[in-house]
């Protein structure tokens, strides 16, 4: 079984690899100030060390009431200015120029005067949103459940430590005692951190990840020259207690995105849900493929493995010395 998975996953980091240089979202959000007026906010990310090219669109009638102030901070550009439109916005388009020729998303983020808000994601393939007359929390909760889906998906540490304990938990009532373990774990700190119970600098926490995943490279070789380690033994408490760094990971994620003040615990418990979801897709993906290509024990396969074993190690080393660079 674990040779397959091995081959399974093996598959997922060409396709994952190709793409590793993770884009976050970037975010626009306006707050309405008066009739018509709005401040504006646009926080434009980085695409391996250069900025994307990537500007806002409002209708004809929107012009700038004041200079564009810019800003670099972590990892891009913050830019604030206001602008005044001729009639509402309502029933109108926003777009986001050059967002089809990138491959991340922006997240719109719009606070009336009232105190609602209107949340939605716009991406490459859709670069816009027209602005709807009745604002509801289903929008807030597609919106949120997305965001956490593609934050684990395309969060190449998070699926390698996930892969790593399916390497070491052999047995699946095992597994799912452990995964469990993992999903409350981070679900905890995901929540506490988020509604600002607890504050933990995000540098230190990336690094502690990046460590995590180390841990169990280290564990998996250890396992193939006989020797049981922690993780073999008691890998429920492993998950759990690496699942809360991670959870403090996913909660830096979504202070980046922001969220909907009149609806905090909607967007959280979604953007949650999301994260679980993709958790689930990422592990059925690995279990179908290694069904699917069904490969027998060899012993070129176990130097694969044993290769692909040292290969997370290598990453997350790097990972790492990387964030422990940015202290």
């Amino acid at each position: 079984m674990i040779s397959q998975i091995i081959c399974g996953f093996a598959l997922l980091l060409l396709a994952s690899w190709s793409v590793a240089d993770e884009v976050r979202p970037g975010y626009l959000e306006l707050n309405e100030r008066g009739k018509n007026t709005f401040s504006v906010v646009f926080k434009v990310p980085k695409n391996k060390n250069q900025y994307l090219l990537v500007d806002v669109k409002f209708p004809a009638d929107c012009i700038a009431k004041s200079n564009v102030i810019a800003q670099s901070i972590n990892g891009a550009v913050l830019q604030r200015w206001y602008i005044q439109c001729g009639d509402k916005l309502v029933g109108r388009r926003i777009s986001i120029k050059g967002l089809a020729m990138s491959n991340t998303d922006i997240l719109l983020r719009l606070k009336w005067l009232d105190g609602s808000v209107t949340t939605a994601l716009l991406k490459p393939a859709h670069p816009f949103y027209e602005i709807p007359v009745k604002r509801n929390v289903i929008d807030i909760a597609a919106t949120y459940l997305l965001l956490g889906t593609e934050h684990i998906l395309e969060g190449i540490d998070h699926l390698l430590f996930v892969f790593a304990l399916l390497l070491i938990v052999k047995s699946k009532r095992r597994l799912v005692a452990t995964l469990t373990a993992f999903t409350f774990a981070h679900s905890i700190t995901l929540s506490v951190a988020t509604l600002g119970l607890v504050h933990v600098p995000q540098q230190p926490v990336e690094a502690a990840i990046a460590l995590s995943i180390l841990f169990l490279a280290v564990e998996l070789i250890h396992g193939k020259q006989g020797k049981s380690g922690m993780a073999e033994k008691w890998p429920w408490l492993v998950a759990f207690v690496f699942g809360l760094l991670h959870g403090f990971g996913f909660a830096g994620a979504l202070a980046e995105i922001g969220l909907p003040q009149q609806a905090i615990p909607l967007a959280l418990v979604f953007f949650n849900l999301g994260v679980e979801l993709g958790q689930l897709l990422f592990v059925a993906t690995v279990f179908i493929l290694s069904r699917v290509l069904s490969l027998k024990q060899s012993a070129a396969f176990q130097r694969a493995e044993a290769a692909l074993i040292y290969g997370i190690g290598g990453f997350s080393s790097y990972w790492l010395i990387e964030r422990i660079m940015f202290f």
